[in-house]
């Protein structure tokens, strides 16, 4: 081996040149970019990023979950846990009674949403800060998740759980 393979000098300057070319172009084609100042400008989220649970609503204000417990068992995480219980609606046979969903375990996958019948668990939410220094917060419960709105508005359900 030569001096210059023995120091790698070369690799260090291809890998230099590379971090120069990337940085002068930044500079001069600021409008192109990628990087943005984030509490001041909000990045694009596209309609199909997975973000926050919500439930969605029938209706009559109640929630559209059967209960049926199928996103809990097609979730690899098992950050979902539901409890079935009685319907007080009149059609509706069960209801859940409690419906959690541990988002420091949700790996985002969305097979929640797809093995859902009834289109009643979505991840639509564009809602993508959700830091929290206490773990319980992270926890979202059925209230919770029927108020997450894309919106950000709170559309508190009639049912009362």
């Amino acid at each position: 081996m030569g001096f210059f393979q023995k120091t790698y000098l070369l690799e260090v300057v291809k890998g230099l040149t590379i971090t120069m070319r990337h940085l002068l172009a930044n500079i001069f084609r600021i409008n192109k970019m990628i990087t943005v100042s984030y509490p001041e400008q909000k990045p694009f989220v596209p309609e199909i990023y997975r973000s926050e649970h919500r439930l969605m609503l029938r209706p009559d204000g109640t929630a559209r979950c059967t209960a049926c417990q199928l996103c809990e068992t097609a979730c690899p995480a098992h950050c979902i846990r539901i409890e079935p219980g009685e319907g007080t609606v009149p059609g509706v046979e069960k209801l859940p009674v409690k419906f959690d969903i541990d988002l420091l375990r949700c790996v985002y996958c969305g097979f929640c949403v797809e093995a859902c019948p009834c289109d009643a668990i979505r991840m639509d939410t564009g809602k993508y800060e959700n830091a929290s220094f206490e773990g319980p917060k992270l926890v979202y419960d059925l209230k919770t998740l029927l108020n997450n709105h894309p919106e950000g508005k709170d559309k508190i359900s009639k049912a009362i759980y």
